[in-house]
């Protein structure tokens, strides 16, 4: 009865149900997958919110972005909900960095709700149960919710299968250090943000804008439109109102294609599911007897895993 209980203390808005919800959901404990279900079915789907994913690599000041964007939110209204990825532990299996202590004020603002989620391994920057989580939070109350990846580079392009849109955050740059983020983000970009445009930096932002423009125009693109590329300075708060109406503008325009990228998304997001469910059963075979037995008999890894395999899906 934990998952129904907690589901209506969520709807009532209790952001402690919404903490040891993401804290269930997340767990890969046996016990606990029934009660994530309950949750989970017991809570209505909400379409009329926003999800955008920022990426970025490490020192492009996504956290500092993230806080400026989300207290400005607040002003203009609305409830955001950052979902930070952070680095796992390989001791506890934890979060590191936990992104609360680099966005104090945002994680402090009753109106909003910051929650830093282990990676759990995944390479891709989002974890197997963020979909949920975002799930959880527009049950709660949230209207805009922001997925911030860990800074692992290309592979952050997973990040498009939870977000409505994705926002890539760089720096004032040239050359080589150009050449890395021309691709792969770049297809899935819908809005690019050079941060730290300001002082020293102010001209050289512009010279990364015109690159990036110009590198947008030669990559293909999945939708209509064009990514805009948008100047700011998160740590001054300079031009984060443009960079949201930029947001917004590309949400109005690709309003039928975020409807239809969430159905892929359901899809994807099973996917996603059944292998880290897969990944899970085997870890628990992996300690029984018959698991040890049927792999000293076979001798031949692969004949084994047949087995087992055959073994895991009867179960």
């Amino acid at each position: 009865m934990l998952g129904h209980s907690l589901a209506k203390e969520i709807l009532n808005g209790s952001r402690r149900a919404l903490a040891k919800s993401i804290t269930l959901i997340e767990s890969s404990l046996p016990q606990h997958r029934k009660e994530s279900l309950d949750l989970l079915s017991s809570l209505p789907n909400v379409s009329n919110t926003l999800r955008v994913g920022i990426c970025g690599s490490p020192g492009a000041g996504k956290s500092t972005l993230i806080e400026a964007l989300g207290l400005h939110l607040i002003s203009l209204g609305k409830r955001p909900a950052v979902l930070a990825i952070d680095p796992s532990s390989v001791t506890h299996g934890g979060s590191i960095l936990g992104d609360k202590t680099r966005m104090v004020e945002l994680s402090v603002n009753p109106k909003a709700y910051v929650r830093p989620s282990p990676t759990q391994g995944n390479l891709g920057g989002v974890t197997v149960s963020c979909s949920e989580s975002i799930s959880l939070c527009e049950s709660a109350g949230f209207n805009t919710i922001i997925v911030e990846t860990v800074g692992l580079g290309q592979s952050e392009t997973t990040v498009d299968e939870v977000a409505d849109l994705v926002m890539f955050v760089t720096t004032p740059a040239a050359g080589d250090s150009l050449q890395g983020i021309k691709k792969g983000i770049m297809e899935v970009a819908d809005i690019i943000v050079v941060n730290k445009a300001d002082g020293p930096l102010a001209e050289k932002a512009r010279y990364t804008k015109f690159e990036l423009e110009s590198a947008v125009n030669l990559n293909l693109r999945r939708y209509h439109c064009k990514p805009e590329v948008v100047l700011c300075s998160a740590l001054n708060k300079i031009g984060i109102d443009s960079l949201w109406k930029a947001v917004e503008n590309t949400a109005r325009n690709l309003k039928q294609e975020i409807s239809e990228k969430r159905h892929r998304q359901i899809k994807q997001n099973t996917k996603r599911m059944l292998e880290a469910l897969i990944r899970t059963r085997i870890k628990e075979m992996e300690n029984n007897s018959n698991f040890k037995k049927i792999v000293e008999d076979e001798g031949i890894p692969r004949a084994a895993a047949v087995k087992l395999l055959d073994i895991l899906f009867r179960s």
